[in-house]
């Protein structure tokens, strides 16, 4: 049996892909990923199950590196859909109020439950010389004293350490993304235009002619070489124009249907220039 990391990650970032061109609400994109990842980790299940492993360092590395990703993200998408879910406004204060709890609540339990411990210690500095011990089927120590989520695992497709790695992954994902929801200028991977420098910015032509135009930079990957997808891209354009965009996939399919120029948007912007270029001739 050979299951290859970067193989897996390649398929979630794809899965993911896929949902944000959807243009989702974060609650449905992140309920499905939890049942993409669900699936796939059942798959893997049975492949370990019926094949089991050519050696120890695979099974190492397929507990230590591979089923802790997948469950890590597993456990942060229906983290995602159940905050998401119980938010109960959509802005203002209390909606800034419920970010702020539900990231004070992960702090604590990042303290109470995760950092404080001689294995996170040993995850966090690279060591390898108890994999052998950690992330091996069988080799549970309960003289330890471990928490009481040991009895809950099945014993036949987990080490126990393989799952507090997950917790590790599933919290530093949740982090980042509690983060950006209260603090949004704090995220490197948006580009927020705030303050003074945008308040007189304005988008003054239709929503459909700045849905096709960022359609079309997207399509044309002329932004971040492409990588970026068209929800970060929309959400880019909503904060520099202050102009919210509703729906925007469903716009996007009534414009590849609509009578005429497809590109309605675009071909006016095409005359324009062309103008604009005669007028210095």
């Amino acid at each position: 049996m050979e299951i290859v990391l970067s193989k897996i990650l390649s398929q979630i970032r794809r899965q993911k892909d896929k949902l944000t061109s959807q243009m989702m609400r974060p609650a449905e994109e992140a309920y499905q990923m939890t049942l993409f990842l669900n699936e796939m980790l059942g798959a893997l299940k049975s492949q370990v199950t019926q094949d089991g492993f050519k050696n120890e360092q695979q099974e190492i590395d397929f507990f230590k590196n591979i089923k802790s990703q997948i469950m890590g993200k597993l456990i942060f998408y229906n983290k995602v859909f159940r905050i998401e879910t119980t938010c109960p406004v959509n802005n203002g204060t209390l909606h800034q109020n419920y970010y702020e709890n539900q990231f004070k609540a992960l702090q604590a339990e990042y303290m109470e439950c995760i950092c404080d411990g001689d294995f996170y210690r040993y995850y966090r500095a690279g060591r390898t010389d108890r994999d052998h011990l950690y992330f091996r089927l069988g080799q549970i120590n309960y003289h330890d004293g471990l928490k009481s989520a040991v009895f809950e695992i099945d014993l036949s497709f987990s080490t126990y350490y393989d799952n507090k790695i997950a917790r590790i992954v599933a919290n530093e994902l949740l982090y980042t993304y509690l983060l950006n929801k209260v603090n949004p200028e704090e995220n490197p991977d948006m580009v927020l235009v705030g303050g003074k420098t945008n308040k007189d910015i304005s988008w003054t032509n239709s929503q459909n002619a700045l849905i096709e135009l960022i359609y079309a930079l997207y399509a044309s990957s002329s932004v971040s070489h492409g990588n970026i997808g068209i929800r970060q891209l929309a959400l880019i354009f909503q904060v520099l124009f202050r102009t919210p965009l509703n729906d925007i996939h469903h716009a996007f399919h009534r414009m590849k249907t609509r009578s005429g120029s497809r590109t309605a948007f675009l071909d006016q912007l095409k005359i324009s220039l062309e103008e604009y270029m005669d007028k210095d001739l």
